[in-house]
């Protein structure tokens, strides 16, 4: 019929839309696919392991752009002398509340075993608040910075000892607690990597830019937690225990009469009959390889702490031969990352046979590494320092995990995760302190970072050994 329009079929321009908008999509798409098929693989996509993955992916972009904003405004912004004293007011304002915050987290959590999902939305919308409140005060410095900085650290620790007691309850067929945990913390180091150019590049538009993207990456890690299979908040195989030391569950025998308790802690003195308050398991109460790998863990962080600080300042002053100070802090932090990495990676790779040895080795392999470094001081040196330093901190924290998951009782496993969290994080702080407080000379740097690890290897490696020779009692850990 005259005037009818062919409806054949789209029009040329119509089909050479189509084709562009399909040709655009495809990297981004078909990037997502990727990552999805390799955070899903071996069962991790059918336990919800896969989704815990991205969750953590999420969080540590969140983290980076915060950390972007930060830095640019406390270290990078004024001279030398005037940052170290700027980032000593930061870590002291910020770190001496958290002490005091940080033991309450684990216990509360404890309370809501059926809100697990709800607690890490929680502190991934309180961090997307907090980023939006300190896009306002990060170009000024104000000390109204530094309260919000402390709500985003205890949020972000709050979501990382929930992170780590959710992660028995994910395991595949065939996964340990390490290849588990290793899985999880490569996610957020690859998407730390991704995340920390975007927000330096954010930087360069704005201050508050960085933070307007943690606020946006943290929104959609909200809506992300509650996609967790609801098995995270079952309750189901816990139990309200009697939290003591199951090494004397047993009742003591009664005195005999006239006689007084022998038993503290049992008994109530002079009574022998009703028993005294239970008090809640320590560290110390699950076995000598959770306190001594605690050890050696701090030791770890208070030279990573160290190193942050004290080279930060060292290079900017005394940058590596034949660089900028820019390119020595790059090739310093690179090595670091790419170390972290790949103790991460080999974490996966040894699933955590003997985790008490692994610490002991890692251990000693920095303390060597230090010790050549202090006397044979070069840039070659202090990047092969960087990177160790990074290695071993990755594969004796995942030990650490694997045992905390393998000794602790679940029903106070988020306590004892929030504890050992509190005395790294200040550990870390130490060391940190130690850097900023120290003259700016090498040899003497390399020296205190090498007496640092001596002091954790004397306080833990002969119980570790002592340890793994013995065995564990719970075998259920790969």
């Amino acid at each position: 019929m005259a005037g009818t329009r062919s409806h054949d079929g789209p029009g040329p321009l119509r089909r050479a839309g189509r084709a562009t908008g399909r040709a655009l999509r495809a990297p981004f798409t078909g990037t997502a696919r990727s990552i999805r098929k390799a955070t899903h693989a071996h069962g991790a996509g059918e336990s919800g392991l896969g989704k815990l993955i991205e969750l953590h992916a999420v969080n540590g972009a969140g983290d980076v752009m915060i950390t972007v904003a930060l830095a640019s405004t406390v270290f990078f912004s004024v001279p030398t002398d005037e940052a170290r004293g700027r980032v000593a007011l930061y870590l002291a304002i910020t770190m001496a509340p958290f002490t005091l915050l940080a033991p309450v987290v684990g216990p509360l959590l404890d309370r809501l075993p059926h809100g697990r999902r709800a607690a890490m939305a929680g502190a991934m919308l309180a961090r997307a608040l907090l980023a939006i409140t300190m896009s306002g005060a990060v170009a000024t410095g104000g000390l109204e910075l530094y309260p919000a900085a402390l709500g985003v650290l205890v949020c972000s620790k709050a979501y990382g000892v929930v992170r780590s007691a959710v992660v028995p309850r994910l395991l595949p067929p065939g996964f340990s607690l390490v290849k588990a945990n290793s899985r999880v913390t490569l996610a957020g180091l690859l998407a730390t990597g991704v995340a920390a150019p975007i927000g330096a590049g954010l930087q360069t538009v704005g201050s508050a830019w960085p933070l307007y993207g943690a606020c946006a990456i943290f929104v959609a890690g909200t809506f992300l937690a509650f996609t967790l299979p609801p098995k995270v908040d079952s309750a189901k195989g816990e139990r309200r225990a009697r939290l003591i030391d199951p090494h004397h569950e047993q009742p003591a025998p009664r005195p005999a009469p006239g006689k007084g308790s022998t038993r503290a802690g049992l008994y109530r003195k002079g009574n022998g009959r009703k028993p005294a308050k239970e008090r809640p398991p320590g560290l110390r109460s699950v076995g000598g390889s959770v306190l001594h790998g605690l050890q050696a863990n701090a030791a770890h962080r208070a030279l990573s702490g160290f190193l942050i600080f004290f080279l930060a300042f060292l290079l900017r002053e005394h940058p590596l031969a034949g660089q900028s100070a820019a390119v020595s802090l790059g090739i310093v932090g690179v090595a670091a990352g790419a170390g972290n990495a790949c103790g991460t990676a080999v974490g996966s790779w040894l699933r955590a046979r003997g985790p008490e040895v692994i610490i002991a080795t890692v251990l000693g392999l920095a303390l060597g590494t230090a010790v050549l470094a202090t006397v044979f001081f070069s840039t070659a040196l202090v990047a092969a320092l960087g990177a160790v330093a990074g290695f071993t901190q990755a594969l004796s924290k995942l030990s650490l995990d694997a045992m905390i998951q393998r000794d602790v009782p679940e029903e106070v496993r988020t306590s004892a995760f929030a504890r050992s969290e509190t005395l790294l994080q200040m550990a870390w702080v130490v060391g940190g302190g130690i850097g900023i407080a120290l003259p700016l000379n090498a040899v003497l740097g390399m020296s205190v970072a090498a007496g640092l690890l001596a002091l954790g290897a004397a306080a833990s490696v002969r119980g570790l050994l002592g340890a793994a020779r013995r065995g564990t009692p719970h075998p259920r850990a790969a």
